[in-house]
């Protein structure tokens, strides 16, 4: 108790000093944090990815299409329980705004959501969907961005498939958790085929991908290079890889960006480490006295240097810990701001625990110099000494 005690009177003895350097750790702390918080938002489509899900595309490009035909001689492949297609339609809500943008799937509307269970989803909507030929299912988040409810008409301009069109709202599917992600959505591949037979027959029974369900998990690579090897050699080659692998495709294209936030993250604390190391340095200095009078009254090396440590960590802890309390509603404000540019913008466990381990070690770190300096020091030479 006496230790504690004399440490946190070492510690406010010069107030303004420890009030600038915990102002200075909560600010680092908390952007760090944020920063981590953004890496993770950036990876949120990936991070709810199956391990029981394939993608085949195209081998060449996801921009080139593969035949619908192709469904069939895949479903026949061993350790194939499910598929379905999927294809990005790209059009345009409203105007070409960023707020007004979301992502338009055409999907095989009699399986597609048995395909996704974290897409919760009632079954007389689910059942609506599937009966309206110009039926969309529309996700919660994007629901509550626009206002849409179930009824409502959505006229997209399209852009990859030119033209006026309507979709009818039919229901309106909820995460399982805060972790998936719900502003897509959905309508029938078979009315925009369809149409395309009309339009563009070129066009027509052609789809972007298949996605997969395998039985087993453990079986991806298996399965994947034997789907591979069914069009191997034919016109319409295709590569066949885990969802997780497919959306981190899309993720690799801004991987840069995603390299220079977690840099920068970690610069914010390389930076509160010097300074908290330059203000543990000038707090040794002055009390080099007082520390060669510990000395003198029978108190040991090891006394002084873990008196200076310990003031060290505590001030990185005190500081660390509010960094850490004030993420969350920093990151909330931040997720309401950006509207759904992050549908999922979460401080996670992982990223508290980042925190406070970036905390303890800029204390240690910036207390050992001046705490094994203060140790070694002569008991004359320190008596003598003016800070």
């Amino acid at each position: 108790m006496f230790f504690l005690n004399l440490v946190l009177k070492n510690l406010f003895r010069h107030k303004l000093r420890t009030l600038l350097t915990l102002t200075g750790l909560v600010v680092a702390i908390l952007a760090f944090g944020l920063l981590q918080t953004v890496v993770h938002a950036w990876y949120a489509g990936s991070d709810m990815a199956s391990a029981q899900r394939l993608i085949t595309r195209n081998a060449i490009s996801l921009v080139f299409p593969i035949p619908t035909w192709y469904r069939e001689r895949i479903r026949a492949i061993d350790g194939v329980t499910d598929i379905a297609t999927s294809n990005w339609f790209g059009g345009i809500y409203k105007d070409a705004k960023p707020t007004n943008f979301f992502a338009q799937f055409a999907v095989d509307h009699e399986n597609f959501f048995s395909l996704y269970p974290e897409f919760i989803v009632k079954p007389e909507e689910l059942a609506a969907f599937k009966k309206e030929r110009r039926g969309a299912m529309v996700g919660r988040l994007l629901a509550d961005q626009h206002g849409f409810k179930p009824g409502d008409v959505i006229p997209v301009k399209g852009t990859i498939y030119p033209g006026n069109w309507e979709f009818i709202v039919t229901g309106i599917y909820e995460p399982r958790d805060e972790t998936t992600v719900t502003r897509q959505l959905y309508f029938h591949w078979d009315y925009l085929n369809e149409e395309a037979k009309k339009r563009y027959p070129r066009r027509a029974d052609q789809v972007g991908v298949f996605i997969v369900q395998i039985a087993d998990g453990s079986r991806a690579a298996e399965i994947s290079q034997a789907i591979d090897k069914e069009f191997r050699n034919s016109l319409g080659e295709t590569l066949t890889e885990t969802e997780k692998a497919f959306q981190l495709g899309f993720i690799a294209q801004t991987e840069t960006i995603v390299l220079a936030i977690r840099v920068v993250s970690f610069v914010v604390i390389v930076i509160i480490f010097a300074v908290v190391a330059n203000t543990m340095a000038m707090t040794a200095r002055e009390r080099m006295t007082e520390y060669a009078t510990f000395k003198a009254l029978g108190f040991g090396p090891a006394f002084v240097a873990a008196m200076i440590l310990a003031e060290s960590v505590l001030v990185t802890l005190v500081g660390g810990g509010l960094g850490i309390l004030a993420t969350f509603p920093v990151a909330a404000g931040f997720k309401a701001a950006l509207g759904t540019m992050f549908p999922v913008f979460k401080v996670t466990q992982d990223t508290v625990l980042l925190q406070a381990a970036c905390a303890v070690a800029v204390g240690v770190a910036a207390g050992i110099l001046p705490a094994t300096r203060a140790a070694r020091v002569r008991i004359v030479e320190g008596l003598r000494h003016i800070g």
